[in-house]
């Protein structure tokens, strides 16, 4: 994993929908459930959407807790 894709993950916002302006990593797991089962968009953005869906399955988002900070 880039730590700088886990960096953009706690300080990029969402630039559009439901959930816009909230960061990435505070995305609820139901949303980015829906971008995996309708196609995560192109890419960084879908990279990073991706990477937090597979954080948040894997209960892994506690990781990115210290670098919120």
């Amino acid at each position: 994993m880039n730590p700088e894709a886990l960096q953009e993950l706690v300080s990029m916002r969402m630039p559009f929908g439901k959930y816009k302006g909230r960061l990435l990593c505070d995305l609820p797991e139901h949303y980015l459930l829906w971008f995996s089962q309708q196609g995560f968009p192109p890419g960084k953005l879908g990279m990073l959407l991706s990477t937090m869906y597979e954080i948040k399955l894997n209960g892994l988002d506690y990781l990115l807790t210290p670098l919120k900070r």
